[in-house]
């Protein structure tokens, strides 16, 4: 009984910022990212401006709400990899696993959402920076487990980020252009190999000893 407030509260939170985000979504689509203002969100999501702000800082959150997913999606296979286990072949695996998964990290999304992107100076901006993002957090988690506080770890976490980078875009090509998830899919899945596999000579090993 204890937790059954706590827990009703974060539903409630978790329901309320859904409610939110799918109104955005729905002006965005409908009259394009910058015709839509917070004040406009919050009156046909029912809510006030404040509230608003309080679950998404900025407004292109509002538009990208699964950035902190992006970032998490790409770290975490390298930073909890297992001992023996290459940065290489865990970012491969990782990247595997969502595209299995068919995540919202891989840039799977329709036209609307696709073309919203495209179409938006500030969105693409705010794309550039979640990559930016994760390409820090990886470095400094390389930099962590090798102990190397010297410039490789940006440069490793510089490529495999750059891989993610281009597979996103490719994803949303695809999306722009109607194209369904399994073509689409099967496409970033021969774009991934081809990738990955540029870089295993050169990274293959790297990572294994910690």
């Amino acid at each position: 009984m204890g937790t059954a407030g706590p827990r009703l509260r974060e539903i409630k939170k978790q329901e309320t910022r859904d409610a939110i985000a799918a109104v955005a979504t729905r002006l965005f689509g409908e009259r394009g990212f910058e015709n839509v203002t917070i004040a406009e969100i919050a009156a046909a999501a029912r809510v006030s401006k404040m509230t608003v702000t309080n679950y998404f800082a900025r407004k292109e959150d509002l538009a990208i709400d699964a950035h902190e997913q992006v970032i998490d999606d790409i770290v975490r296979p390298v930073a909890e990899r297992a001992d023996g286990v290459s940065v290489l072949a865990a970012a491969r695996a990782g990247y595997a696993r969502r595209l299995a998964d068919r995540a919202h990290s891989i840039g799977l999304a329709g036209p609307t959402w696709t073309n919203m992107i495209s179409s938006s100076r500030a969105l693409q901006a705010r794309l550039r920076e979640i990559f930016d993002q994760a390409e820090h957090e990886l470095a400094g988690a390389i930099a962590t487990q090798t102990g190397d506080p010297g410039p490789l770890p940006k440069i490793v976490a510089a490529q495999l980020v750059a891989v993610d980078r281009v597979l996103f875009a490719e994803a949303q090509a695809f999306g722009g252009a109607g194209r369904n998830d399994d073509d689409t899919c099967a496409a970033l899945a021969h774009s991934a190999r081809t990738a990955y596999d540029l870089l295993e000579p050169a990274l293959g090993r790297y990572g294994t000893t910690r």
